[in-house]
């Protein structure tokens, strides 16, 4: 006789796209492992083509533990991983963490619990920045600063409350399977269209503040600056596809960009009153980087505005240079086939 499931504590399927994760993957993982949550717990690694040793920690991972499964990402790409992890998990509860993303204890255990309170069907929280040198503290600080990203609760923090999106996410996997999973055609941006469509189809996407995920940034300037080129990009394309999509807070980088880059221009070649644009915008995120460096050492402090200037300027770039071909791309291209858990 099939014993019956737990009502109160579900059965939950915790996803994990990877790609050259050595440094974070095996904590990330031991994490999850260690929650204190009463019900059955499998994790499942989508293995993109890694170049360091992500690949033998996680074979390493799935022998100490049989709840740890992968499966074959040889695309790399991050919503083609996620999919590939939905389809091959089982639980009717789907927790989507990075490979550089650590859970706090009571994590899922919450998350569930909020699901079922709230009736949501994509619940998540604060993804809580960490550094471990420092330019990823000054990045960290950037990033959970209202100057560095604007009002989004999942960075800067808030009261629970409804949400256009949330940093990872737990779902219902009814959720996933009626949407056909991520879009694979979003390179990026990926969690921000699936929550616009789960918010279209009238589901709840619930934010609060009892969920923190750590997060570790990007290593360099060169990291970060790729990496919130792409956002812009891609959030970009989001709305083009979306139309409605889009608010004040997203085009607050390009706009900074064009007037810089104006202001720039007229000081050069008009009069030198045009560099008070640009001579503004430094003077603000050196204002901004004071309280957002609060307790911190001297040398991240310093590093701060820097920080702040890579991720305005480069997010703002990715938004104003983002091809119409990708928008075109996205609309000709068909949703994902409909994601059955796998047979037990």
């Amino acid at each position: 006789m099939n014993a019956k499931p737990d009502v109160r504590h579900p059965a939950v399927s915790v996803i994990m796209p990877v790609l050259d994760e050595e440094r974070h993957l095996r904590g990330a993982v031991q994490a999850i492992l260690a929650q204190e949550y009463a019900g059955e717990l499998e994790v499942v690694i989508a293995l993109g083509p890694s170049k360091d040793r992500t690949d033998e920690i996680a074979a390493r991972l799935v022998a100490e533990d049989a709840r740890v499964h992968t499966v074959p990402n040889p695309t790399g790409r991050t919503p083609a991983a996620l999919n590939a992890a939905i389809k091959a998990s089982r639980h009717p509860i789907v927790v989507r963490v990075d490979g550089h993303g650590m859970l706090s204890p009571n994590y899922i255990a919450t998350a569930v619990r909020l699901l079922e309170e709230t009736g949501a069907q994509n619940v998540g929280g604060i993804m809580h920045a960490e550094g471990e040198n420092a330019w990823e503290q000054a990045v960290a600080a950037a990033m959970t600063s209202k100057i560095g990203v604007g009002n989004a609760a999942f960075h800067t923090g808030g009261a629970a409350a409804p949400a256009e999106t949330v940093y990872l996410g737990v779902f219902r996997r009814e959720a996933l399977e009626q949407q056909g999973g991520y879009n694979e055609e979003f390179i990026r941006a990926q969690d921000w269209e699936l929550n616009f469509r789960i918010r279209e189809a009238g589901g709840l996407i619930w934010f609060s503040p009892d969920l923190k995920v750590s997060y570790r940034p990007r290593p360099s300037v060169q990291a970060l600056a790729k990496q919130y080129k792409d956002y812009g990009r891609w959030r970009h394309v989001v709305a083009r596809y979306h139309e409605g999509s889009i608010n004040l807070r997203y085009l607050a980088p390009p706009t900074a960009v064009c007037a810089i880059a104006a202001g720039i221009l007229v000081g050069a070649l008009v009069t030198p009153f045009g560099f008070v644009v640009p001579g503004g915008y430094l003077a603000a995120i050196a204002a901004g980087s004071l309280p957002a460096g609060k307790g911190l050492p001297l040398k991240a402090r310093l590093q701060i505005p820097l920080a702040l200037a890579t991720m305005h300027m480069s997010w703002g770039y990715g938004f104003l240079t983002s091809p119409k071909s990708l928008a075109k791309r996205v609309i000709a291209s068909r949703r994902p086939a409909v994601l059955s858990p796998a047979a037990d």
